[in-house]
């Protein structure tokens, strides 16, 4: 009876478990709904965006870029990785984790350091690897303006000589089960190499192209930091309520192989109980 009082109390387990993870995927389905919906909307503005700033660009003669496209000898590279918080997502923050530490490979012999957005990310590349901050903060209020302060730091870092380039390494959120890891170049800004004929309309600009140039690069970068944060947020409910899933599929199917167990062990023990009354009275009449 030791035997059955284990099985059931594993039962009981596995069913409180079942309706946890039943409910974080619940409440994962919930947010990656809002989630996806904001990235949805933002894409169209940020590729819109970076088109502009590709035809205006090709337009002008000479280095228009300023501080922001200037090339410089790579000797320290800040490695921004963008993970989570919290855990339960599956392979989500190790994907990230993994590609930093790949990056960081690439650029062996550099000075490379690691700008966390996430704790946990944070949490652990911090065992390997040199992180100069981290803004997991940015994801209890995530705002275009919260994600700016971010974004003019990682910039003057460039601009200051502190970084000769900055890295980005993110999952781009393509659906609930699918995550992509990205690895953006965020400064500095790269030479786009694009087939598609740039437009050549006699357009009046006011102010000067140049100057147009020069306000929207600031604005693309913060357009780009915030895109990849809110990709990554988006990934992030995305694989939980994934995880969610498969983990109350695996304690369903795990419950009922303990029930079919227990079922067996209890008939077993009831044979065995009429087994021992049957020789007992036999016994007697013996």
């Amino acid at each position: 009876m030791a035997n059955l009082k284990e099985i059931r109390n594993r039962i009981t387990s596995i069913s409180s478990t079942m309706q946890i993870t039943a409910a974080m995927k619940m409440v994962s389905a919930a947010k990656l709904k809002k989630a996806q919906d904001a990235i949805t909307a933002m894409r169209p503005y940020a590729e819109k965006l970076t088109e502009l700033l590709q035809n205006l660009s090709a337009s002008l003669d000479g280095d228009v870029g300023g501080e922001f496209t200037t090339q410089r000898e790579v000797k320290k590279v800040l490695i921004v990785a963008i993970t989570s918080n919290r855990g339960l997502c599956g392979a989500f923050n190790t994907n990230v984790i993994k590609e930093a530490k790949n990056r960081a490979d690439y650029y062996a012999g550099k000075q490379v350091d690691v700008f966390a957005i996430g704790k946990k990310g944070n949490d652990i590349l911090s065992k390997t690897l040199t992180v100069v901050d981290n803004q997991s903060q940015v994801f209890d209020h995530l705002t275009f303006e919260n994600v700016t302060v971010i974004a003019e730091t990682l910039t003057q870092k460039f601009v200051s000589g502190e970084y000769d380039k900055i890295e980005l390494v993110y999952n781009q959120f393509k659906n609930a089960a699918t995550q992509i890891v990205q690895v953006e170049q965020f400064l500095p800004l790269a030479a786009v190499k694009s087939d598609a004929p740039v437009s050549s309309g006699d357009y009046i600009f006011e102010p000067a192209k140049d100057e147009i140039v020069l306000t929207l690069i600031p604005k693309a970068l913060k357009t780009q930091l915030y895109k990849g944060i809110r990709d990554s947020f988006a990934s992030e409910h995305g694989a939980r309520m994934t995880a969610m899933h498969k983990a109350t599929d695996n304690a369903t199917e795990l419950r009922d192989q303990l029930k079919l167990t227990y079922n067996k062990a209890r008939q077993a023990a009831i044979t065995n109980e009429i087994l021992e009354i049957v020789g007992g009275a036999e016994a007697l009449k013996g």
